[in-house]
């Protein structure tokens, strides 16, 4: 009866033909998720065998260099090729000028070494910007009135990536949003010999409302205005195609869209605009969100994450950022 009733219509093309089985559905996939597509954070503190919870991001820790070897080791072990390492600055040497940023017997110095001798074909990527070193918890330079300092900053800026780059980074990261600094850091490293070095441009670093679980991460604390005068408007797409056009013409390698499933129009954007790879940042307020949710029992973060990560990639996305990377392992290990 049901063959009947079937063959009753003639359907040219009937869609769930290639939906029918699990081996068809892997065939004709069209955005696979892959280990090698993801960069795993860790947040670094002073200390030896140390470790913190954030309480606002369940599961994930800050770790001392030696334990932090450890966790970059394992992640390796398990296919993952890239960290992206965060320092968390010790109150009293945070500062105005942000002078521990360059610093070359500072956390991030170190933890740069440190790991890069212990996983050495491990990508490391680095974080540049002053925030987690300004007692204000601004990005740049602050003057008497409370301006953000564009072109000050910058000669800050360089020093650091330099510094990083002395240490054995493979990719340094501005994430300030200051004009020109793509192009003065290439510059920089360029003179110095760190030809080899790749910049990553946080190029459409929008003024997002999902950013404070990471502040509370790395404990900055913007002590007067917001950073709405150098992060992105959040309405705006046009400004942020502008943004990685500059950012690619300065020579920025990889350019990076944050955060990433709130602006995933801007990422298809990009990827019709440029022949650079794109990175998108799944944020912390994205990670804890759903981190909240599963441990209320209303969401299974394995499945969300992996969803929310598939259509990042599926709207042109090369590589990810993500803080739900061992939730994501878990589910690919299954798959």
């Amino acid at each position: 009866m049901t063959q009947i009733l079937q063959n009753k219509f003639h359907l040219p093309l009937r869609m769930r033909r290639n939906r029918k089985s699990e081996a068809i559905r892997n065939l004709v996939r069209e955005t696979k998720l892959s280990v090698h597509d993801l960069v795993a954070p860790i947040f670094m503190i002073d200390g030896i065998q140390k470790k913190e919870l954030i309480p606002s991001m369940p599961t994930i820790e800050r770790l001392s260099i030696d334990l932090a070897i450890q966790e970059a080791k394992e992640y390796q072990n398990l296919g993952v090729q890239s960290i992206a390492l965060f320092p968390v600055i010790a109150p009293h040497l945070k500062s105005d000028a942000a002078e521990e940023a360059w610093n070359e017997d500072g956390l991030l110095f170190r933890a740069i070494s440190e790991i890069k001798l212990a996983v050495p074909d491990l990508c490391l990527i680095s974080d540049v910007a002053l925030d987690p070193f300004t007692s204000h918890g601004h990005d740049g330079l602050v003057d008497k009135t409370g301006e953000i300092l564009n072109d000050e900053t910058m000669d800050c800026l360089i020093k650091m990536a330099l510094m990083q780059a002395r240490a054995g980074v493979d990719i340094v990261a501005p994430s300030d949003m200051m004009d020109g600094r793509i192009g003065a850091i290439r510059k920089a490293l360029d003179e110095e010999g760190f030809i080899q070095v790749s910049i990553l441009a946080y190029s459409a670093k929008y003024a997002s409302s999902l950013y404070r679980p990471f502040r509370d991460a790395v404990t900055s604390r913007l002590q007067f205005g917001n950073k709405k005068t150098y992060q992105m408007d959040p309405a705006n797409h046009r400004e942020a195609l502008l943004e990685a056009i500059l950012d690619e013409e300065e020579g920025a390698d990889i350019l990076m869209v944050k955060p990433a499933s709130l602006y995933l129009d801007i990422i298809t954007k990009l990827r019709e605009a440029t022949r650079r790879p794109i990175a998108a940042y799944h944020v912390s307020g994205e990670f804890s969100m759903v981190m909240a949710a599963h441990q209320a029992g209303w969401l299974n973060a394995p499945e969300v994450f992996y969803e929310t990560l598939l259509g990042i990639k599926r709207a042109g996305a090369d590589m990810i950022f993500t803080y739900a990377i061992k939730w994501i392992l878990q589910f690919l290990s299954k798959t």
